[in-house]
């Protein structure tokens, strides 16, 4: 696909000349005289590489219209002009431009600039992809039949353009279906968009999703692309479906069966073509007799449903998975230990209300609070009945361990470490539950476990 070029400049001969460039190289330009209308075009159509000239003869010069680009799209603009100096080259580098050429235009030079300003946006692209991708593992770990079949729904599924609803208990890993969907999909080389619906403020859910524009609300002091924008010609991934309200489920609605919306604030119509995945632990059917949940949009989402099985069905993959998550510990920088076969059996036989969640809270507690480094069924029974309350205590060692900390920052963040991972088990993922139960704001928490590097 050809690559699309804006041009901001003020001279129509100019404008004429690197029209003709682009076009004898096989590129797309869009042409305009001002910078107002240029971020009008950006907010509108799909633009690949931006040249924009210093002095324009509008309200708004180069350099002011380069910042307000550079706040809102991660695009390489080439600065032009035809009375460049050192010192307005430095200032153009420092908000954000990729090069600066100047008048009169060589071919070769402004065709160099593009090739390298295109280049460098691809690898940063490719970047994205590569860290998104070493981040997150795409692998189901397990051979059960369950799991066989999910594979299987995964491989038929991914490499269309169907929407799925993924379906589930807390902690059975629909994140990773998704993900895994994505993997395999026609559109692995762009990132995946992921949006967590129970985690954003109602309040602020609509300038997440389709993006906001200057001043539209209090703390707006920039335009912002929405999820929406982001995933063009991509995947949106929407978890915790269910937690929509009504009003931003019409919302959401219109845009799905439109693929067109305005941004929060702003007047413009915004096209997008986007591939949704959803998923929820909540039974929609019974959210919509309670009228929590509209009928219309659980249709418009549930064209391919996916099952992620509870870890009650899969019991058998428990020995696959310990191994794969004390293998992430051991990457992560924790000492590897080894489970015995009777530990294993007894992990086997036990109930994991919070599913793979909650097995790997206890994988990562076990091996972080048990000193010996094979990790037998004793051991098990001990930290089992610690979490299950049943009064079994931990040894002094392991009690006092927050104790022999070099220092209280240390030894603080030990213990909120501990303790919240035990309450999360304990409310099988859910933060506000959590929140509630231990007393603190549920953003609070949010970001006390980010802070903490605790993943729910």
């Amino acid at each position: 696909m050809a690559k699309t070029i804006l041009i901001i400049d003020d001279e129509q001969s100019i404008r004429e000349t690197l029209s003709g460039i682009l076009e004898d190289e096989g590129f797309t330009p869009i042409c305009t005289s001002s910078a107002e209308e240029g971020l009008t075009i950006l907010e509108e159509k799909n633009i690949d590489l931006i040249l924009l000239d210093i002095w324009l003869g509008d309200n708004m010069d180069g350099l002011t219209a380069l910042e307000k680009i550079k706040d809102v799209y991660s695009l390489p603009v080439i600065m032009i002009s035809g009375h460049g100096n050192i010192e307005t080259a430095v200032k153009a580098t420092r908000k954000g431009a990729f090069d600066f050429v100047e008048k009169p235009l060589s071919y070769d030079k402004i065709i160099l600039a593009i090739s390298n300003g295109l280049r460098f946006a691809q690898l940063e692209k490719e970047n994205v992809i590569l860290r998104a991708k070493t981040k997150k593992a795409v692998h189901i770990t397990g051979n059960s039949k369950v799991i066989q079949d999910l594979r299987a729904q995964i491989e038929l599924v991914a490499p269309t353009d169907a929407w799925v609803l993924i379906r589930g208990e807390h902690g059975t890993g629909k994140e990773l279906i998704a993900q895994s969907i994505h993997h395999h999909s026609l559109v692995a080389d762009r990132p995946m968009i992921e949006v967590n619906c129970a985690a954003i403020p109602e309040e602020l859910i609509e300038s997440e999703l389709f993006g906001h524009e200057k001043g539209s609300f209090t703390g707006a002091h920039s335009s912002k692309r929405g999820k929406f924008d982001q995933a063009d010609g991509g995947i949106l991934f929407l978890d915790e479906i269910g937690d929509m309200s009504l009003k931003t489920q019409a919302k959401i609605l219109r845009i799905l069966q439109e693929q067109k919306f305005e941004r929060v604030g702003g007047q413009k119509t915004i096209s997008v073509d986007v591939r949704v995945l959803a998923a929820t632990n909540k039974n929609l059917e019974e959210e919509i007799e309670k009228g929590n949940f509209r009928a219309d949009l659980f249709w418009r989402l549930n064209v391919v449903p996916i099952h992620s099985p509870s870890l009650s069905e899969r019991m058998d993959d428990i020995p696959l998975l310990v191994t794969a998550l004390m293998k992430d510990l051991s990457d992560r920088g924790l000492k590897e230990k080894e489970f015995s076969r009777s530990a294993l059996d007894r992990m086997c036989h036990h109930s994991w209300p919070g599913n793979v969640r909650e097995l790997k809270n206890f994988v990562e507690r076990i091996a972080i609070m048990c000193p010996e480094e094979i990790i037998g069924e004793q051991d098990i029974a001990l930290f089992l009945g610690q979490a299950e309350g049943t009064a079994a205590p931990v040894g002094l060692e392991d009690a006092m361990l927050p104790y022999q900390m070099p220092n209280f920052k240390d030894a603080k963040k030990r213990f909120e470490q501990e303790y919240l991972r035990v309450k999360l088990s304990e409310n099988e993922g859910n933060i506000s539950q959590t929140a509630e139960q231990v007393g603190m704001e549920r953003s609070h928490l949010h970001k006390k476990l980010k802070s903490l590097q605790i993943t729910n």
